[in-house]
């Protein structure tokens, strides 16, 4: 379940978003933490996907647990959840890297400037991925991480021991508030294999980033992940449109000038 959880975080930064949402319904959804309900009207995630373009470059990312809520308790709670209490206020650092569309990813060192605004700017998702999930779960346990060609929205990460966690995002919105900040939300499926059975879970992931004038860190985000239960799960129907689970993270985002390729 630990690897399960960790794996979680990854859409922030393995997938963008596209698509709008109801004007200040992420930015009211976030300020009304931890009371939360899954948002129903999301358009399907299609196609490749844009990032604004100050957040283009190597980065290093500092991601901090800051606050873990269990809805549902002491009725429902997830595998692994208390465990997770000990991830409090304890750092994870990793290299992440935002890319234009028309540039290959592979054994790029060095990003250039970018200045076309015309440019499409997308994340290098298998490298990000790749150093996210070793970050969390060490070099040894994450093999490696594969984006299907043909749909930027499904991953497949294999582990020792012939596990897998496959991830598909279904739907998203963003929106943009009159301070700057750019929120995401993203809805996706989670196919954990290689244990006795196989474990799903829909996970939404809600993220407002925010450009600073500073360079140390130059970017800063809040995210809070919702773990919800799949049909599959006996308690499904007990929990509705609730989530299981909320992981509340702030993160900060570091220009770095040279990444190596994983």
């Amino acid at each position: 379940m630990k690897v399960i959880w960790h794996l979680c975080l990854m859409a922030l930064l393995l997938f963008g978003w596209n698509g709008n949402a109801t004007a200040g319904e992420l930015s009211q959804k976030l300020a009304n933490f931890p009371q939360w309900e899954k948002i129903r009207d999301l358009q399907s995630a299609s196609g490749d996907l844009a990032y604004p373009q100050w957040m283009a470059g190597n980065w290093q990312v500092t991601s901090k647990l800051v606050d873990l809520v269990a809805p549902l308790a002491p009725d429902i709670v997830t595998p692994g959840f208390e465990a997770n209490r000990k991830q409090l206020n304890q750092p994870i650092s990793f290299l992440v890297r935002f890319i234009p569309e028309k540039l290959p990813t592979s054994g790029l060192k060095i990003l250039p400037k970018i200045d076309n605004k015309a440019n499409i700017l997308i994340a290098d998702r298998a490298f990000n991925s790749l150093n996210l999930a070793r970050a969390y779960l060490g070099d040894e346990t994450v093999l490696s991480v594969k984006v299907d060609p043909n749909s930027p929205n499904r991953q497949i990460t294999l582990l020792r021991g012939e596990r897998q966690l496959v991830s598909v995002v279904t739907a998203r919105a963003t929106e943009t508030t009159s301070d700057g900040k750019f929120i995401t939300t993203e809805v996706f499926q989670q196919l954990f294999k290689g244990g006795s059975r196989p474990y799903f879970n829909t996970v939404e992931s809600t993220t407002a980033y925010h450009q600073l004038s500073t360079s140390h860190p130059a970017i800063e985000a809040d995210q809070v992940t919702a773990v919800y239960l799949s049909p599959q799960d006996p308690d499904y129907f007990t929990a509705g449109s609730k989530p299981v689970a909320l992981y509340r993270y702030r993160l900060e985002f570091f220009p770095s000038q040279l990444l190596t390729t994983p």
